[in-house]
């Protein structure tokens, strides 16, 4: 996970770019990695920990009426999340992840460890992956987050 932390912070400083995170059930942890990355103030504009539907709603704007018929837990949930995240910042990527984590579910059809990630660029369609991950409520959390690193990295790296 730290290596692709680096990858990215490098990325974005060698194309001057900066990037905005609105995370759900990796509380922060992305947001984390990238600041303990030397040189990351450059290119880290912040983030958004949105772990609750609440949160979401106040925070980023996520209707309501989104939330509801898709769920918080959802491809539209998570490009939502990325649109209002880059919005609302002065930023040119931005990541996403809503997802499970465990031990419990959230009462969804969603089985624990369903993650979703979303990343847009301006002037980029949105992206967002959904994921099935296994095992702890540690590893899930570490997994999400390295996908949506690594989902950074190529929004870097490919436009």
């Amino acid at each position: 996970m730290k290596c692709e932390a680096v990858r990215l912070v490098e990325l974005l400083t060698e194309k001057r770019l900066r990037i905005v995170v609105a995370e759900s059930c990796t509380g922060g942890l992305i947001g984390s990695l990238l600041a303990a990355i030397p040189g990351a103030s450059d290119v880290f504009w912040g983030g958004f920990t949105t772990y609750t539907v609440d949160a979401k709603q106040k925070m980023l704007g996520i209707d309501a009426a989104l939330l509801e018929r898709y769920g918080a837990v959802s491809e539209e949930c998570a490009r939502a999340m990325s649109a209002s995240a880059l919005k609302s910042a002065k930023a040119d990527i931005a990541l996403s992840v809503t997802g499970l984590a465990g031990p419990g579910g959230d009462g969804s059809l969603n089985p624990v460890g369903t993650v979703w990630v979303g990343g847009l660029r301006r002037g980029v369609p949105p992206l967002a992956n959904i994921y099935h991950f296994a095992g702890s409520r540690g590893r899930i959390r570490a997994e999400a987050a390295a996908a949506a690193l690594k989902l950074g990295i190529y929004l870097a790296e490919k436009f």
